[in-house]
């Protein structure tokens, strides 16, 4: 029987769906290696087991296929071994929160993918871009072509004023913003089944609820997005939505800490571009108990907070360097507070970044927010690891390919020098990562002397 035109819509958009997300899922660089077997680091699987010294990793492929004593484990016939004596051993890195195409810049955003990986980040979540390109470094970065981490990315939805926005145009060049199944405006007449399996299309793993739209579009939005097999991935105050609708809405993470703070204020602001910074008068010196309702609806829900403090110190930085333009809506010590007071509810906490580092600065600024997460929202190492590796790991769905080290899962592994469950700037002694079993040493790494930063 001939699809309706709707159906046919659907099935077409589900197709190149299932294309783009089975594309390239073969790393060239491991797939063309024999086994490899790592001896002698000290395991930090991420599993919560104690550290496990003098131990050895068989790596097939793309994945692990033991974990045991050094000693108990011989190495196969043909196998390479890679002597890690004295290093330690981690699940890879993941940063729940980059853009690596707003506008696109393929030169710097391969640039920084680089940083990533060499710095031991092995997965990125990508939060909504011009997914034309993302789409392509996603790709590249699965098979090999070049160095980066796998990429998971969302499709943005928010309401028309949005786009005005201009980092909506230049995401959508050649197109319309607000128009294109990886940008799209969505009103209470949308046809949600249709938009959710437009942006399905690209690849994308999640819807992203952006700006400028009211509890109960979020609401449906998400549904429709968890119906059809999609995350849904939300700022924590959508304005007008306030960020209790949010999380009752049922999103999967909500970002960036400090939007929580609007739930104190007498009214929410009605738009993303109109919007006060939040009442810090308002929400008091010590634990706010308007807040905690929502960490406690968090923790019950299983919502994870993406804090993104790093971003908090960048729009200090820029606001300094340009007095004459809005201040931003949050301090940074405001959202430090907030993160670690989510920390002490037990809310789950990934670590996301939403900036980078100066193309000059030779690591990740994951790094920065690990430590940040340490030393401001008063996380003790092991735990702010659990955010980058499991944590991280869950926000995507992922946890049972990636976040910790057992047999069967990707071979995601990071080396250090230094044991960062005892501080984590320990982080900065990378020696090797591994992504899906290939292999690349910090030696090798070289800053790139030609790339701008952009303006």
């Amino acid at each position: 029987m001939p699809c309706k035109p709707r159906q046919h819509r659907l099935l077409v958009a589900g197709a190149i769906a299932f294309i783009l997300a089975d594309a390239g899922v073969f790393n060239v660089r491991a797939a063309d290696a024999g086994p490899v077997l790592y001896r002698g680091a000290t395991l930090i699987d991420g599993t919560g087991a104690p550290e496990q010294r003098d131990m050895a990793i068989l790596v097939g492929g793309e994945r692990i296929e033991a974990i045991a004593p050094a000693a108990k484990l011989a190495s196969p016939v043909g196998a390479k071994v890679v002597d890690v004596a004295g290093l330690y051993v981690l699940p890879g890195l993941i940063n729940s929160h980059e853009h690596l195409a707003t506008p696109p810049n393929r030169p710097w955003a391969q640039a920084m993918m680089e940083k990533d990986l060499y710095g031991g980040v092995t997965a990125v979540r990508d939060m909504a871009d011009d997914l034309r390109q993302v789409a392509d470094l996603a790709r590249a970065a699965r098979v090999g072509e070049i160095p980066g981490p796998d990429i998971y990315y969302a499709a943005l939805m928010a309401g028309p004023e949005f786009f005005d926005d201009p980092r909506t145009h230049e995401t959508t060049r050649g197109a319309v913003a607000g128009k294109v199944p990886w940008m799209q405006a969505v009103t209470p007449r949308s046809d949600l089944p249709i938009a959710v399996a437009q942006a399905h299309g690209t690849g994308a793993t999640a819807i992203k609820i952006y700006a400028d739209l009211p509890g109960d579009l979020v609401a449906a939005i998400t549904r429709e997005a968890h119906r059809q097999g999609m995350l849904a991935w939300a700022h924590a105050a959508v304005f007008p939505a306030s960020p209790a609708q949010v999380i009752a809405a049922g999103v999967d993470t909500v970002s960036h800490t400090c939007m929580l703070a609007y739930q104190v204020s007498p009214a929410m602001p009605r738009a993303y571009h109109n919007r006060a910074p939040v009442d810090e008068v308002r929400v008091g010196e010590g634990d706010n108990p308007i807040i905690e309702g929502l960490f406690d609806e968090m923790r019950r829900r299983g919502t994870i907070l993406d804090a993104t403090l790093y971003v908090y110190g960048e729009m200090a930085a820029d606001h300094a360097a340009h007095p004459a333009g809005p201040a931003p809506y949050c301090r940074e010590a405001l959202a430090q507070r907030l993160t670690n007071q989510a920390y002490r509810d037990g809310v789950l906490i990934s670590a996301g970044t939403d900036a980078f580092t100066k193309v000059a600065d030779p690591w990740p600024s994951l790094l920065d927010e690990l430590e940040l997460l340490q030393d401001k929202a008063g996380m003790k190492p092991t735990d702010v690891l659990h955010s980058a590796t499991v944590v991280g790991a869950m926000t995507m769905h992922l946890q049972g390919e990636m976040g910790t080290l057992e047999s069967g899962k990707l071979a995601n592994m990071v080396f250090t020098r230094q044991d960062p469950t005892i501080d984590i700037r320990a982080l900065r002694s990378v020696v090797l990562t591994v992504k899906r079993g290939a292999p690349y040493w910090r030696k090798d790494y070289r800053l790139p002397t030609s790339i701008p930063d952009p303006e």
